[in-house]
């Protein structure tokens, strides 16, 4: 690796249970695609997770050319955890999950250009309250404890995943219930998401967006582009789907609408029409007259289309979309 640079790396807090098991890590400074000169820094240290010595972080953070580790985080004299990632591989530990997922809220990666393979293998289900993560086998004690002080301990979810709020605040957003943006989520510059937006991790928006839908896992909204309220974007998590889905630049999906298809820029699907691939599909010209029918996932990426149905007889239709989506520019400028 001496003659080029480190894929990835980040020094960090974590949290651990009574069995010295990592249950969260906060990389405050992640960085990728290192220069060959700052990972020269790190060649005494192994690839993967080890830990090191607030002085040693400080030592470390000297000789590189970005701050990467804050002066408080420094100044608490506790042992901070390092991980280095030479190359980006399957994930090892519940530190590199970690520390991939904050790349991509961190907006350092693109959702879909990193390899999270065992991702689920190695993120702990864990306890989210108001004093931070807790084992699920320590929470009884934990909720007594609190009890008998007087405290009240507040339970927000039991999951793999913590709200992306609590480690990273990306700028130029606005985010109106933060429990629906899971850590690993992109929100690009610019983007608003209200309270029925969700966006899951690995998935996200380039901004400006206005996201009042769900924007399943490996799906990205491109600029531009609305989902609606209660509209949703089929993921890849469940029923074995392996089609990425994408929302191009200026497309509008309407309120409980929703698309397992790929689509181009400037599209739109009307309010409450669900486009799946194995739907038939018909295609009118300018004169509304039926020019053939298709199958929906032949369409997949096609720019310019307005997708709608016949109030009478319910078929959907797919026509030329003349007219560009444009956000209300009032919505976005003051983020």
């Amino acid at each position: 690796m001496a003659n080029s640079g480190l894929f990835a790396l980040g020094i960090g807090h974590t949290k651990k249970n009574k069995r010295d098991s990592t249950l969260d890590c906060l990389f405050p400074r992640p960085l990728i695609s290192l220069s060959a000169e700052d990972s020269e820094v790190f060649n005494g240290k192994d690839h993967g997770t080890s830990q090191i010595s607030s002085e040693e972080a400080d030592q470390l953070n000297k000789l590189t050319s970005s701050d990467l580790v804050p002066k408080s985080l420094i100044e608490t004299d506790q042992l901070l955890t390092l991980v280095k990632l030479e190359r980006d591989t399957s994930i090892q530990s519940v530190e590199e999950a970690y520390l991939k997922l904050h790349l991509l809220s961190h907006r350092l990666a693109l959702p879909n250009s990193l390899d999270l393979t065992d991702l689920f293998q190695h993120l702990p289900n864990v306890v989210w309250t108001s004093k931070g993560a807790v084992d699920i086998q320590e929470i009884d004690q934990q909720i007594l404890d609190s009890r008998i002080k007087g405290e009240n301990l507040e339970i927000f979810s039991v999951d793999k995943f913590p709200k992306m709020t609590n480690y990273v605040i990306p700028n130029g957003v606005r985010i109106a219930d933060a429990s629906r943006i899971r850590l690993g989520a992109y929100l690009g510059e610019g983007t608003t998401v209200m309270h029925e937006g969700f966006i899951n991790f690995n998935a996200g928006a380039h901004g400006p967006n206005m996201v009042e839908g769900r924007i399943s896992q490996g799906v990205v909204i491109g600029e531009g582009s609305d989902l609606g309220g209660s509209a949703s974007t089929m993921g890849t998590l469940s029923g074995g789907g392996e089609i990425l889905i994408s929302i191009g630049k200026n497309c509008l999906v309407g309120a409980n609408a929703g698309t397992g298809i790929p689509l181009g820029d400037r599209c739109t699907i009307e309010a409450g029409l669900y486009i799946t691939s194995g739907m038939l599909i018909s295609i009118i010209d300018e004169n509304n007259e039926e020019v053939k029918k298709v199958k929906a996932r032949d369409l997949a990426g096609g720019s310019d289309m307005l997708f709608i149905r016949n109030s009478q007889s319910g078929q959907i239709l797919c026509k030329t979309n003349r007219s560009a989506i444009a956000l209300n520019e009032e919505l976005h400028k003051h983020n």
